[in-house]
């Protein structure tokens, strides 16, 4: 055989065993859709099961646990005080709570698709949302009962978390016997990813730290309209126009009047320090001690917490005149901040 025929050979050999590779990894990726197919109609089999049945509340809706829910929130929406005081709708799942020693109402199901999915590794649990519906208001003195049911079990995801399935129960909350909400929670249980390990930046050599950034904020679709006016360099508040109260921070609907019609006005920029703290430790990444944060109240009335520049922190006071501006802290962040002038 000649030197050429032995290197078509070798050729061959090697295309060969590529081929037989990715075969293999073919089948193996194969397999493992066929395997988590399997399991999900194991899970989808839980789905309409009860989780819970015929749960009753520890207490009845009632006036000290309205108090402390609207002191915690902040609510002084008149409707929950009085002699025909109803409870804040986003209570709807307080009435139904077992508190530490839980309730003896809850199905073998809902054990029963926990465990499957702790054995089959998805030991890991995180809740993801709620989402709640309400059909009558409830007053003090009702009594609270419900039924909870397994609603869904997703099919296998991939989350930055890890891999899962996103189990949602669905529970209808009554009060006297009559249907006044429906609440849907979802988890997902899931087999954490696995994460490069790394040494701490404060280990590595200088040249190898990235360099700190500020947190960045939470947007959602709640604030999104305030950061789009901060993009623009405008301080929006938001304005229900059904009792034209201003209000902030951004909220889904009016703390005075629970109205969820809103539109904006533009602050002027103007304030004072209301209230302010230097921070002085620990210290934090991307953050310079000792530094003033300030609670600074706008001429419009409402109050924002932000930084106060253009003064030495030992120079900021309780009613310190203020002006608005815009600070790019890097590429990717710019945030409304107010300038304190020590004349």
């Amino acid at each position: 055989m000649t030197a050429d025929a032995d290197a078509d050979v070798h050729d061959v050999d090697t295309h060969a065993d590529a081929a037989t590779a990715e075969a293999v990894a073919g089948s193996e990726a194969g397999s493992e859709v066929e395997e988590a197919a399997r399991f999900h109609t194991l899970l989808a089999a839980f789905e309409g099961a009860p989780a819970a049945t015929g749960g009753r509340g520890k207490d009845a809706v009632n006036e000290p646990m309205i108090r402390h829910w609207c002191e915690a929130m902040g609510d002084a929406n008149p409707a929950y005080t009085g002699p025909d005081a109803i409870a804040p709708p986003t209570m709807l799942q307080a009435w139904t709570m077992g508190g530490l020693s839980g309730h003896a109402d809850r199905s073998s199901a809902y054990d029963e698709l926990l465990t499957l999915l702790d054995g089959a590794g998805f030991t890991s649990v995180v809740a993801t949302d709620c989402e709640q519906e309400y059909h009558r208001p409830l007053r003090p003195g009702a009594a609270i009962s419900f039924d909870a049911v397994i609603e869904t079990v997703s099919p296998r995801k991939t989350t930055k978390l890890g891999t899962g399935h996103f189990v949602t129960t669905r529970m209808d909350v009554r009060a006297d016997g009559e249907l006044a909400g429906t609440h849907r929670f979802r988890i997902l249980k899931y087999a954490p990813a696995a994460r490069p390990v790394r040494r701490p930046a404060a280990q590595r050599p200088p040249a190898q730290r990235p360099p700190a950034q500020r947190p960045r904020p939470v947007i959602n679709r709640d604030n999104q309209g305030f950061w789009d006016g901060v993009r623009d360099h405008k301080l929006l508040i938001q304005r229900c126009t059904s009792c034209a109260a201003l209000r902030f921070p951004w909220l889904p609907g009016c703390n005075a009047c629970a109205s969820p019609d809103w539109d904006t006005v533009e602050a002027s920029g103007a304030g004072t320090v209301f209230s302010y703290v230097v921070m002085h430790h620990p210290p934090f990444p991307a953050f310079d001690p000792p530094y003033a944060v300030a609670l600074v109240e706008l001429a419009e009335g409402v109050r924002m917490v932000s930084n106060i520049t253009g003064v030495p922190y030992d120079k900021v006071r309780i009613g310190l005149p203020v002006q608005l501006e815009f600070l790019r802290v890097d590429d990717g962040l710019e945030l409304p901040v107010f300038r304190g002038s020590e004349s």
